[in-house]
């Protein structure tokens, strides 16, 4: 037979209450059924705890010595399943690149401040949900159009697009760019998580070259030594400066949703709402 917390609960309710009476009381439970549980513990044991010679219960020997080990025992049990012995569980929230742009520090200061036992971890994972999908993240921030059905998106607003040109180059001095003075340069295209594609040009003027990476690390270094320009949004400015990087307007590309995204139905962490609300009002100050 397989001891359970409850046999102990019961002996050491005996072992207080001294009749098997007000332990069944105590413990909302029939004293047929008490006494069964006792039956049982000592049987696994193989000695008697409770000596039922007299009207009023008393432990034998062996009841108190078991009455100390039995405590101890459910003590550190109640001591490991009390959760606020337990540090919080991150609350993981996961980007490609840029996060929230401008709004990433006061984001994450606010959250320190106003949810101190929740850590908020940012996470960049080079996919194109960010990890969502895979469990890596419990929320994310994406940019572009987010297709997956088991994903809950909510719009928190556009981004305008950017030119990102190699800052020694003549493109540079210009005060703003269309998407035809980019047109002759080779484009560096992130396939995994970015949101620029030929699609952005007419079919009859799309750059003939292409440069593929798979991160914002490669994309940029591609641009700073001066082997292809790009096209981002507002946001990457804020958190990627870079001295052979300049950044400027595109004026004839369309903008960028930046969603916040989390799995459909129960979310995987009880402060998911909390970010969304706190993300939302951080986005709508502003």
């Amino acid at each position: 037979m397989t001891i359970e917390l409850r046999h102990l609960r019961a002996f050491l309710a005996i072992a207080e209450e001294g009749t098997i009476t007000r332990a069944a009381a105590r413990l909302h439970i029939g004293q047929p059924a008490l006494s069964r549980t006792l039956r049982q513990l000592e049987s696994h044991l193989g000695v008697r705890l409770v000596d039922r010679s007299t009207h009023h219960l008393e432990l034998t020997a062996a009841g108190r010595t078991f009455r100390d080990r039995a405590a101890a025992a459910l003590a550190a049990v109640d001591t490991a399943l009390d959760p606020r012995a337990l540090p919080a569980l991150p609350l993981r929230l996961g980007h490609p690149w840029a996060a929230l742009g401008e709004h990433t520090v006061p984001l994450l200061r606010r959250w320190d401040h106003e949810h101190p036992d929740v850590p908020l971890e940012l996470r960049r994972i080079d996919d194109r949900t960010a990890g969502l999908t895979r469990g890596k993240v419990d929320v994310a921030l994406l940019r572009g159009d987010v297709t997956d059905s088991d994903l809950v998106t909510q719009l928190l607003l556009e981004e305008e697009r950017v030119a990102v040109v190699p800052a020694d180059s003549d493109l540079a001095d210009r005060s703003s760019l269309t998407l035809a003075d980019l047109a002759a340069w080779p484009i560096a295209l992130n396939t995994v998580a970015g949101t620029t594609t030929l699609d952005l040009w007419p079919a009859c003027a799309r750059p003939g070259t292409t440069i593929e990476v798979t991160n914002t690390d490669e994309w940029l270094t591609a641009i700073a030594v001066g082997r292809a320009v790009g096209i981002s949004t507002s946001a990457t400015p804020r958190l990627h400066r870079h001295p052979m990087i300049a950044y400027l307007p595109l004026t004839d590309a369309p903008p960028v949703p930046l969603l916040l995204a989390w799995r459909r139905g129960t979310p995987t962490h009880p402060a998911v709402p909390a970010l969304v609300r706190l993300t939302r009002e951080l986005v709508a100050g502003h």
